[in-house]
């Protein structure tokens, strides 16, 4: 096998590219003045099986893994693998309204036509696998996250709401504590209360996880209140650290304690690696 490694995702290609004891490729990825992509896999051929590492997010990326796709088909390979870390344009999987696309499936559509198979992490709606003609699978980063906080002091988990509770359940499993979800209590027509709907978190060590961060607004908010209602230290933690719009920088000026994210998204944060689950899937052979 040979990893390629698109811009996106050069460190965890590399790690990936060491599990798995292969060989390790990376794209010569330049932007050309008017901003278009031009990459180039330096190698004279690649009669292997090739696994390409890259996001399709932002589209810039998209454009990238395209290009890369063909590259390594010109080049020979035996087949090709797509290693989304995370898959851009997953949250329209249908027509909401007439005139829009359906985003989900016009990607997939178009990233298999040179792909043999697709391998995504905590994609944000597992439905749209079902757009892939080649063998699809999404892998979940719970037990990354859990093994990283398994022996720090964790009390409890607890999901943002109730849609992100299985979640919370998955990774308290590995570190074998209590999970619940956050919910608001509305106390007034202005006031709202935002506590875990069963467990007492005074005194509590917790761990708050979500697939994906992006303004981290809702997070901020939340640990304020559970700050307010005596919690021992906040933990966050999440699978795709998107942080738009200086997210990170107002994360890091509210009351969290520790803010961590898996290395889907490479970044400060990103130390948690879904790496080895993504070689474990690999030789699977899923």
């Amino acid at each position: 096998m040979i990893v390629v490694g698109g811009s996106s995702s050069r460190d965890m290609a590399k790690e990936l590219a060491m599990i798995l004891k292969c060989r390790y490729v990376q794209a010569a990825t330049t932007r050309f003045p008017d901003g278009e992509c031009y990459t180039r896999v330096d190698d004279d051929v690649m009669d292997d099986h090739v696994i390409i590492v890259q996001n399709t997010y932002p589209d810039e990326n998209l454009v990238e893994m395209f290009l890369l796709q063909d590259a390594t088909k010109r080049l020979g390979a035996k087949s090709i693998t797509c290693v989304i870390p995370y898959f851009g344009y997953a949250r329209q999987d249908r027509i909401f309204k007439p005139g829009e696309p359906e985003s989900a499936k016009v990607m997939a559509q178009r990233l298999e036509i040179l792909c043999d198979r697709v391998l995504t992490i905590d994609i944000h709606k597992e439905d749209v696998l079902r757009w892939f003609k080649c063998p699809a699978k999404d892998i979940k980063a719970s037990k990354a996250i859990g093994q990283y906080f398994r022996d720090r002091g964790i009390d409890m988990v607890l999901a943002p709401d109730i849609g992100a509770a299985q979640r919370a359940k998955e990774i308290s499993g590995f570190i074998g504590v209590p999970f619940d979800h956050l919910e608001k209590v509305r106390l007034s027509g202005t006031e709202v209360r935002i506590t875990p709907a069963k467990l007492d978190c005074a005194g509590k060590h917790v761990l708050i996880v979500d697939d994906i961060i992006a303004t981290g607004g809702t997070i901020i908010a939340a640990c304020e209140q559970l700050t307010n209602q005596g919690v021992a230290s906040i933990s966050v933690a999440c699978t795709h650290g998107v942080f738009s719009k200086s997210a990170l920088e107002r994360l890091a000026g509210s009351t969290i304690d520790s803010l961590l994210c898996c290395n889907t998204l490479e970044n400060e944060v990103s130390n948690i690696s879904v790496a080895p689950l993504v070689a474990e899937a690999i030789r699977e052979g899923w």
